[in-house]
Formats: structure tokens, C-alpha cells, sequence
């Protein structure tokens, strides 16, 4: 899923990146694969670029993480953009009000036994998920206060070189954490390595919508699982590689940095259910090493499958894994690209403020 972008910083026209890069050798790309590795480009350069100077309305960043997913599509990239693509990535955060350590350099990316899915425990397996979501104590925040949500995370960085085309590259596993106001005008994010030191504002003007949704918007869905699953297949039409994928990663987007209401819970899994290919997986791990149950469904155009994982007890969320299942773009069979473990998920009293830490301002 590309979601839309919320900021509105400025970004550099083309002559200004081709000046910036290095000469990318011959690497024999198609129109479409040199678009796409262009549009990466430019997310990172968007995503990491400095503030503009002040203006009478604030430049709203991004309220939710930029949209990784459209590297799940994988570009085979020459060895010299790629690291012109870190390079840029490294100046551009030198900028700014704040200072960030040298990005991590992407690691090799795990490789795990494909267990195959199945339908036969679905409908019960969702049915316990979903009970286990309407029964537990969501927090309610309120006026003033944050959603705070702290992950462990590691998303893909690049299929493979030219150098070495049997390497798929991550990121480490890193804490991000996230704040953000019950209407998602506020927030802020930390995540170091990747952002500014001390993190950066997520403060936005721009509508909450399914695609970057506040809790305040969350409460105003639909209950019921069908009325549900007909607005997410109507708000996301065009989006993603088939409609049926991107309901269903637009359900997945809801569980991680987001705190929803128990009963919007359990109606986005049953209204996930209801999507066709969704199967069980009996075994999975989360980021944080977690094993549990997942619910999964196949992107039959880029090949991974993307589990959400819950707990095989007490049916409690854990995390979600991508993993390869198909070859596709150089991107091996088994081959986890993207990672995430929901380690904290809480109501603070201010911006900057972690659980334990209330009125200290952490």
C-alpha cells in the first residue's frame, strides 16, 4: 500500500538528484524498474529532507511511517546507486534542527521455513481473535493526552545488487517509538539511526482517513464486518497491486501504530476474514522472537506474504512479518523483508512521555 503522503516539504526536481548521485553505470533496468527505484529515491529523500524555513502554516510531516511497502516490489539496483541512495540519505539527514548518527548499514536479511497455510481453522481462529480483541481494556485517551505505541522494527532496504544478486538487505531490528494525539494533529516519532536526534514532530494539518487514520477517525467506522470491509474495498479502489491485498494490508495498518477501539478490533478481523485468500499459519515469529498464530494472505504480484501474528494463547496481538514465498525480482523463497514487533502500546499524559514515566516527561 502507497499511502498518501501527508507532508509538504519541498523535494528536489530531477536535474538536482542526478547532479547529487553518482553515476549509476549500466544497469540495464526497464522503463518501470527505473521508475520505481526513482520513486524510492525521492521517498527517502522526502522522508529525511530538512525543514523548510517557517511559514505561517506549519509543513505537517508524515503521521505514520512512509510507505515502505512500495520497496516490496524489489528493485535490482548497481552496487554505485545503491550507495549513492545511502550516501544522500546520510546528507540529508546531517541537516535539519537535529543531528542523526550514521544510518546502520542494511544487514543480510533472515531466511525462514515457508509453513504453508490453510482455511480449515479460519472462521474459529478469528473467531477467538476477535473475542479476545473485544474483551480486553482498551485504554480511552483523552483531551490532551497520547497514544503511544513502541515496536520493534526492520523493514526492506534493497532486493539485491549487481554485485551480489543472491542478497536480499535489511535493516537492523531498531526500537521506533510513536506519540500522537487522540485527533492526529500531534504527535512525534523516535527512531534512532534513522531520524534526528531526540526525533522529529509529527504534527499535521491534513484530514485523518483510512490511510493515515487518528483514533478520533477510528471511532466514527463501522462496527459491522461487512459495512466495514465494503468502505476499506471502496477507499483504497486503484490502490496496491489488487484490491483484495490491499484490504487486506490496509486492515494490517490498523493493528500496529494505531490504538483502535475493542469493538473496531474485532470487526476489522472478522471483516478480514471475509477477504478472499486470507489462510492460517500455525507457526510464525515476530521482530521480538515471539512465536504465535497468524492470519496471512499472498501479494500475487511481488510474491510475500504478510502474517500478522498473535499470540496462540491469549489470541493478543503481537507483531507481523513479510515473508517471500514465491520468487520474484531476485528475492529469494523464505526471505523475511519486512519485520515489526508491537512491544508497548499506552495512554500518556504528554508528547515525549513513556509509560511509568507519567509527569516527567521522558
Amino acid at each position: 500500500m502507497i499511502r498518501k503522503k501527508s507532508r509538504r516539504e519541498e523535494s528536489l526536481d530531477h536535474a538536482e538528484l542526478a547532479r547529487l548521485l553518482p553515476a549509476p553505470g549500466d544497469p540495464h533496468l526497464s522503463l518501470d524498474r527505473h521508475l520505481l527505484l526513482e520513486e524510492h529515491l525521492m521517498s527517502e529523500i522526502q522522508r529525511t529532507a530538512p525543514a523548510p524555513a517557517p511559514a505561517p502554516a506549519p509543513s505537517p510531516a508524515p503521521a505514520r511511517r512512509p510507505a515502505r511497502r512500495v520497496l516490496l516490489i524489489a528493485v535490482p539496483v548497481t552496487a554505485a546507486a545503491l550507495a549513492g541512495a545511502f550516501a544522500f540519505t546520510a546528507l540529508t539527514n546531517s541537516g535539519g534542527s537535529g543531528t542523526v548518527a550514521a544510518t546502520p548499514p542494511p544487514v543480510e536479511a533472515p531466511v525462514v521455513r515457508i509453513e504453508p497455510g490453510s482455511t480449515a481453522q479460519l472462521a474459529s481462529t478469528v473467531e477467538h481473535i476477535a473475542a479476545a480483541a473485544s474483551a480486553s481494556k482498551t485504554p480511552e485517551p483523552g483531551p490532551g493526552q497520547y497514544i503511544y505505541i513502541k515496536s520493534k522494527v526492520s523493514y526492506l532496504s534493497v532486493s539485491h545488487t549487481d554485485a551480489d544478486e543472491s542478497k536480499t538487505l535489511v535493516e537492523p531490528l531498531h526500537i521506533r517509538e510513536v506519540w500522537n494525539s487522540p485527533d492526529g494533529k500531534q504527535g512525534w516519532l523516535d527512531e534512532p539511526g534513522y531520524k534526528p536526534k531526540g526525533g522529529i514532530t509529527l504534527d499535521s494539518d491534513v484530514e485523518s482517513s483510512l490511510g493515515g487514520p487518528s483514533y478520533d477517525y477510528l471511532k466514527t467506522l463501522p462496527t459491522d464486518p461487512d459495512a466495514l470491509l465494503k468502505k476499506i474495498y471502496k477507499e483504497t479502489k486503484g490502490q496496491g497491486n489488487s484490491p483484495d491485498q490491499q484490504a487486506f494490508a490496509t486492515v494490517g495498518d490498523l493493528l500496529g501504530e494505531e490504538l483502535a477501539p475493542a469493538k473496531l478490533n474485532a470487526a476489522l478481523y472478522r471483516a478480514a476474514a471475509k477477504i478472499p485468500g486470507v489462510v492460517v499459519v500455525d507457526h510464525a515469529k515476530d521482530a521480538a522472537g515471539r512465536e504465535g498464530i497468524a492470519l496471512a494472505h499472498v501479494d500475487q504480484k511481488s510474491g510475500d506474504r504478510t502474517e500478522w501474528i498473535f499470540d496462540s494463547k491469549t489470541y493478543a496481538y503481537l507483531g507481523s512479518r513479510a515473508v517471500q514465498v514465491k520468487q520474484a525480482d531476485g528475492i529469494k523463497p523464505g526471505t523475511v523483508i519486512n519485520w515489526t514487533a508491537v512491544l508497548e502500546r499506552a495512554v500518556v499524559d504528554a508528547q515525549k512521555q513513556r509509560p511509568g514515566a507519567q509527569g516527567t516527561g521522558a
